[in-house]
């Protein structure tokens, strides 16, 4: 397994790539024991790709959007290794399986979870880079925000992301939690008492400082089990299903003799995104609210009601 620049200890999606290639050891005994390297910076991508490759791994996982191109270059110039990558996909390129995620779906019960939970009216959002993997989630939410003022009649603003626009605050990086901080410092001064960050470790900024000030929905991994010191700040997280995912693409690899087929599309409807449970907040969110999402949820499931974004997986 080969991380983006976001690193293996992220707290988010690549710690949870991680754990689906050791959840897929231990239940093949075809697979060797995995491996993992975490880039430092984009020239990393293609050298890291292509000396697991070598080495003559049979399965090589890219973690991330931003390694689409380095695993298209890497895949090509090894047609008889079997690559998968997590969230992209690389059209034409029937040696690399594509594990991506229609996190629009869940973010859209989270965005009208913080809505109806908000008391100042004021929720937020940022991101770590402005790739549709992370915009999705933005777009998600915004449009769960704007649900919840349709059905209410309500006024619940969103600072950090314009959908229309598809412009909006970024951090600019996976890591620096420093930057995470001083984003939700800045939301907070306009009044946010919910903050969705969508930053890999970045993120960890916003939810060590929470405290009383806001509540955090966290992203891609259950806050309360990959950044459990931080569970109190956590109103949910929206969760991708990265481990089980993975899982099931390296066991299959593991028992075919030819290369993957078709490619993996997470939705509520087939558990591959979700909305964790409330945790510490459970006594604080209304069993009205919590109805209303629970049926919201059967509403998207069913196609009653619709969930678009321009960077959902074609």
């Amino acid at each position: 397994m080969v991380t983006d620049i976001g690193g293996i200890d992220d707290r988010s999606f690549n710690a949870s790539a991680w754990k689906g290639l050791q959840e897929a050891k231990a239940a093949s005994t075809k697979l060797a024991e995995p491996k993992n390297v975490s880039s430092k910076a984009e020239a990393d991508y293609v050298p890291n790709l292509t000396q697991f490759a070598q080495q003559g791994c049979n399965f090589t996982l890219a973690v991330g959007g931003l390694m689409g191109d380095a695993t298209k270059q890497v895949a090509a110039a090894n047609a008889d290794k079997q690559f998968a990558i997590v969230d992209a996909s690389i059209p034409g390129a029937t040696n690399v399986y594509p594990m991506q995620f229609d996190t629009a779906q869940a973010a859209f019960l989270a965005g009208y979870l913080s809505a109806g939970y908000s008391k100042s009216k004021k929720v937020a959002t940022y991101g770590g880079l402005k790739i549709p993997p992370v915009t999705i989630f933005m777009d998600g939410f915004a449009d769960g925000v704007a649900y919840w003022n349709q059905q209410k009649s309500d006024k619940v603003q969103v600072l950090g992301w314009d959908k229309a626009a598809q412009n909006g605050s970024f951090a600019e990086s996976f890591t620096d939690q420093t930057k995470g901080k001083a984003l939700s410092d800045g939301f907070v001064a306009q009044g946010a008492d919910v903050i969705m960050p969508v930053a890999g470790g970045t993120g960890l900024g916003t939810a060590a400082n929470a405290g009383s000030k806001y509540a955090v929905v966290w992203v891609d991994v259950d806050g309360c089990e990959s950044a459990e010191q931080y569970c109190s700040s956590f109103l949910t997280t929206v969760v991708k299903n990265i481990p089980e995912a993975v899982k099931e693409a390296a066991v299959k690899g593991a028992d075919s003799t030819s290369m993957l087929t078709g490619s993996y599309l997470g939705t509520l409807e087939n558990n591959g995104v979700s909305i964790a449970p409330y945790h510490e907040f459970d006594s604080k969110v209304s069993a009205e609210l919590k109805g209303e999402v629970d049926k919201l949820k059967a509403d998207i499931i069913s196609g009653a009601v619709k969930v678009t974004s321009p960077a959902q997986p074609k």
